[in-house]
């Protein structure tokens, strides 16, 4: 399935199925990070109002909470120059990159930096706690859009953060 093809409905399916499986935190993990790269939409599964973004922060726009509360699937707008906190979350976590260029620094347990990466489009990566540390920037000229997938009912909790730390 090419990206442009990919629906809403299909990546929920695919994300459902995964979850489904009822593994451990890690493995469920990359289980739904393999269903996000089979599935992968563009920038367009978000309306043209969405992708543009808010000035004073990172845009999140719900775009999918499942009913009994296994996942939901946000899509992020990140202006050049916006940044998140330094924060870990609360349960498992999937992200692909739709467009731009996102600035990913990682920390341990002491806040002592591990490195770098520069996630591009077409790029997933997911993790589970513990382990998972970090803070995400736009370095880049131009607006980037991400899906976000999380291992809870972001419409109940309020947020994927477990902890921020500065």
């Amino acid at each position: 399935m090419t990206r442009s093809l990919t629906t809403l409905t299909d990546l929920v399916g695919a994300v459902r199925r995964a979850v489904d499986v009822g593994t451990d935190w890690s493995d469920t993990a990359d289980l739904v990070a393999d269903q996000l790269r089979a599935h992968l939409p563009g920038p367009e599964i978000l309306t043209p109002g969405q992708l543009l973004g808010e000035p004073d922060r990172v845009a999140g726009h719900l775009l999918h909470a499942e009913a009994d509360g296994a996942f939901s699937i946000l899509g992020l707008v990140w202006r050049p120059g916006q940044t998140t906190r330094i924060h870990d979350h609360i349960t498992w976590c999937v992200v692909g990159v739709l467009s731009g260029i996102e600035h990913e620094e990682l920390f341990d347990e002491a806040l002592n930096p591990l490195g770098t990466r520069d996630n591009a489009p077409g790029e997933v990566s997911g993790f589970a706690p513990p382990g998972d540390i970090h803070r995400i920037r736009n370095v880049g000229d131009e607006t980037a859009v991400s899906l976000h997938i999380y291992g809870t009912d972001i419409t109940r909790v309020g947020s994927s953060a477990r902890r921020y730390y500065n």
